[in-house]
């Protein structure tokens, strides 16, 4: 019998316990070994022993420095796993917008019998192998410990710095994003940003610098798309794998789809006075995106989180010509305190996402806007990026 191991006890390796059930889970948050109650045993990540394993599947969040992925030594991706399947697979990835173009493809294309999967929140284990289509949103996470799983179609987003802290530099991030084109073969299709056309890869490669370049490439008229900014890009995208599978652009379809909460979603306070809940931008280019939109305005700027390494200079000298003030929350509110002091940015350091809601409503004018944009994760204070949206509007609606 096959030995598998599950590194961490996540949503991913415990949907892959019904493919081998009498795997073992190894994480870091268990202390003592126990039996869960699907009966399958779960161990401290101390007591894996490469020696007793045949087979390693790791969830994709865990670090290459991780003592259990320095231990393995026949590790694989969730993706490998489904590599033979049926579907046809579309892969997603970027480090913006892969949700939203993730959610908008597989709308297009439910009438096909597509599912969605993978990184949007449905572990493959849980997606029907019967499906003609599966529409992944695919990490960088995921595709690092991926060596032979591949797209059909793979649509990537532009690609800014992320996760460097997980990969190490930004190099090792890019080559994450790049390493399905190596795998795919003549006949499949990647629409990748045009800086990266020189990947070697057998798939026909359609580059894009520009929205604009998607739109003429596609024959789409984007007139007729009613989203704008990023979320332009993201319907562009879905509608370019809806026009390569099925020769067609229906515009009605897509202007029918609705965006999920927590990027660049607007509310108003019992004033009429708004405020915006753009909580999923967790790196510099997504705050960078929603500030965009909001330019024509004097912005009030919920900045901060853990920001994973990446250099934060970027930002501020985006911001420092720009009309606004950042209110600074989470772990590296410190070193945001300090960017804004030599950016000669107007700032206030706030205890907490709470107090910052409370700063900014004694500042905020009728015609100003209000926006939480942190541009860094959420885990050092909140549980997820929805935990810090949801307290975001709720504060937002106590205001008198």
């Amino acid at each position: 019998m096959q030995r598998v191991s599950l590194f961490g006890y996540g949503k991913t390796t415990q949907a892959l316990a019904k493919i081998y059930p009498n795997a073992i889970f190894y994480d870091d948050k268990c202390t003592k070994p126990f039996i869960d109650q699907n009966g399958h045993k779960v161990k401290p990540s101390s007591d894996f022993e490469s020696l007793y394993s045949d087979l390693e599947i790791t969830s994709p969040g865990i670090a290459p420095s991780h003592p259990l992925i320095q231990k393995a030594k026949n590790l694989i991706s969730e993706y490998d796993i489904f590599t033979n399947t049926t579907p046809l697979k579309i892969w997603i990835s970027g480090t913006n917008g892969k949700t939203t173009t993730t959610q908008m493809s597989d709308f297009l294309l439910k009438d096909k019998g597509s599912q969605a999967g993978g990184n949007i929140g449905t572990p493959l284990a849980d997606l029907d192998n019967s499906s003609s289509i599966w529409v992944l949103e695919t990490s960088s996470f995921t595709m690092h410990y991926t060596n032979k799983a591949k797209p059909n179609i793979y649509v990537l987003l532009p690609i800014k710095p992320d996760h460097l802290t997980w990969h190490g530099d930004m190099q090792e991030y890019i080559n994450a994003k790049l390493k399905p084109l190596a795998m795919m073969r003549e006949g499949e299709i990647a629409i990748i940003p045009d800086e990266y056309k020189d990947t070697k890869t057998s798939a026909h490669l359609v580059t894009y610098k520009s929205i604009d370049d998607i739109a003429a490439y596609f024959d789409i008229d984007t007139s007729k798309v009613k989203f704008k900014g990023a979320f332009l890009m993201d319907a562009l995208l879905a509608m370019a794998v809806d026009k390569i599978l099925f020769d067609r652009v229906d515009y009605d379809k897509i202007n029918s789809f609705v965006i999920d909460p927590h990027r660049q979603e607007e509310l108003r306070d019992a004033k009429g006075r708004v405020w915006v809940n753009d909580t999923k931008a967790t790196n510099i280019d997504a705050a960078v995106a929603a500030l965009e939109r909001y330019k024509n305005s004097f912005i009030h700027l919920i900045l901060g989180g853990d920001d994973k390494g990446v250099d934060l200079n970027e930002l501020f000298v985006y911001m420092k010509d720009k009309t606004l003030k950042i209110y600074n929350i989470g772990s590296n509110k410190e070193k945001l305190s300090n960017l804004a002091k030599e950016y000669n940015i107007e700032f206030e350091l706030c205890k907490n996402l709470e107090d910052a809601v409370a700063r900014i409503d004694k500042n905020l004018k009728d015609d100003e806007i209000a926006l939480l944009s942190p541009a860094a994760a959420s885990l050092d204070e909140f549980k997820s990026y929805a935990h810090r949206g949801d307290l975001f509007k709720s504060k937002v609606k106590e205001l008198k």
